[in-house]
């Protein structure tokens, strides 16, 4: 084989080689979206109905005076540009704009309204600047779900107001909460955080 095929083979491989990691490099890019940033959730926690926050949040079925209340949770998130050398600018701005809550329990019995509260929907407005952080409150638990099953079943209230042992205890699960959002050419933006709940009467 003469001096000049040789390096012609040579040019192949490394061209091949070159093809290859650009192409996988490119499909981890197209699973963030078309958007030139994407999202990352620094910190989440759980705000029980008294105002305390918490790395998990445990959710009381019922208040010591008889009442329900929704349980919220606070994600900090932030927004990157895929390419470090891209001035941040006001269109790679990003606006959270809505959130999509599942629970789900680590044994696989998930039948909403039997085994876990149900999937909802939540609306979000907080804008990120890319390169910047962000805080958004919402909620994560709501005042309806206390009052159907399985959540009633934990309330330790019997129907004449007094206080009874709960047969079923507590009830944990994974809030997946998938937060959506757009950036300013109108690009989809998606991330997807995680939250442990623990669901019970705990008065």
């Amino acid at each position: 084989m003469s001096t000049r095929n040789l390096f012609d083979n040579l040019g192949r491989l490394v061209l091949a080689a070159f093809v290859i990691t650009a192409s996988g490099c490119g499909s981890d890019m197209l699973r963030t979206g078309r958007s030139p940033v994407y999202l990352v959730v620094d910190k989440i926690q759980g705000i029980d109905s008294a105002g305390k926050a918490t790395a998990d949040l445990k959710s009381d079925v019922r208040n010591a005076d008889g009442s329900v209340a929704n349980d919220n949770a606070q994600v900090t998130v932030r927004a990157e540009a895929k390419n470090p050398n891209v001035l941040a600018t006001p269109i790679n701005s990003v606006t959270l704009t809505r959130y999509h809550v599942d629970y789900r329990r680590t044994d696989g019995h998930n039948i909403q309204g039997v085994d876990v509260p149900y999937s909802f929907d939540g609306a979000l407005s907080v804008t990120i600047a890319s390169g910047s952080t962000g805080d958004a409150v919402f909620e994560v638990v709501r005042h309806q779900a206390k009052l159907e099953p399985p959540l009633k079943n934990l309330d330790a209230l019997s129907e004449t107001g007094e206080r009874i042992i709960s047969g079923l205890g507590f009830l944990s699960t994974i809030a997946e909460i998938t937060i959506y959002g757009h950036d300013g050419n109108g690009n989809e933006v998606v991330v997807t955080a995680r939250l442990d709940v623990h669901f019970g009467d705990f008065v």
